[in-house]
């Protein structure tokens, strides 16, 4: 049993985590209305100068156009892959699908220099010219968005099946209602995690430039600290509207078995 002290000391230490993590990122949006080029504390005077500034830096604007861009594609090409791998290793029986289960998942518990590595590697041995065709490629290998199939019972494909409904019917009134929410909020959280990805990009983008490379490219040069503060708030702005949706709608939208069945049996 908890005791009341244990609690306390918990609750401790999960503020001194949450301060750990998000100081950092308030002192960012400070100095991003920060009037000096300087960053000295505290600030003495704040402006919103720089925002215009870097919209109409054509080296922002370029490399804002080229993440979205990336992101975008690398989200719809795991939406699709992951999902019909994750369809194959959920429906069917065959040899090695837990070694394809496995497989799945490592691209994400890799270190990224990992990964980044072996896809340089791998880009240069086939020569294929590095831009955005060898970003997405990098991004869709850890962009996995695998549905919410485990936590759909097959027995509500099944009735489904008994009741006339052919592959297409069980898939639209039963299997995608159960994981559309899981579906929308895997893009979005693979969004987020394509549109501020540095290390993999870094091996992969060859002249090509994106906004986390913009920042750490401009982050030792003293006279353009302004617009890295203004580009990396616009990313936390980016990242949390994603990441937060993705959370909300994983946390709910369950269909429920009776719903399912209500489904099925309409059809």
């Amino acid at each position: 049993m908890e005791t009341r002290g244990f609690k306390i000391l918990i609750r401790v230490f999960a503020a001194l985590l949450l301060v750990f993590l998000y100081v950092p990122l308030a002192i960012i949006v400070l100095y991003a209305f920060n009037d000096s080029v300087a960053q000295a504390w505290p600030i003495e005077e704040f402006t919103t100068k720089w925002f215009g500034i870097a919209w109409r830096s054509p080296q922002v604007r370029e490399a804002l156009a080229n993440s979205l861009e990336v992101a975008t594609i690398a989200t719809l090409f795991a939406l699709a892959l992951g999902s019909a791998a994750a369809f194959a290793v959920h429906r069917f029986r065959f040899f090695g699908r837990n070694g394809v289960s496995f497989l799945l998942v490592l691209p994400i518990a890799l270190p990224g220099i990992v990964t980044a590595i072996a896809l340089n590697t791998t880009i240069n041995n086939f020569r294929i010219p590095f831009g955005v065709l060898t970003i997405v490629i990098g991004h869709a290998t850890f962009c996995n968005v695998i549905a919410r199939l485990r936590r759909t019972p097959t027995s509500l494909i099944e009735a489904s099946m008994d009741l006339g409904a052919d592959g297409w019917q069980t898939f639209r009134y039963v299997t995608f209602p159960a994981i559309r929410t899981a579906l929308v909020a895997g893009a979005l959280l693979a969004f987020a995690l394509s549109f501020d990805e540095i290390v993999v990009t870094n091996f992969t983008a060859g002249p090509t430039d994106t906004i986390p490379r913009f920042i750490y490219r401009n982050l030792r040069l003293p006279h353009n600290r302004p617009i890295v503060n203004v580009v990396a708030l616009g990313v936390i702005l980016v990242m949390f509207i994603p990441v937060y949706v993705a959370q909300r709608m994983a946390g709910g939208g369950d269909v429920t078995a009776t719903a399912a069945k209500a489904e099925a049996a309409e059809v």
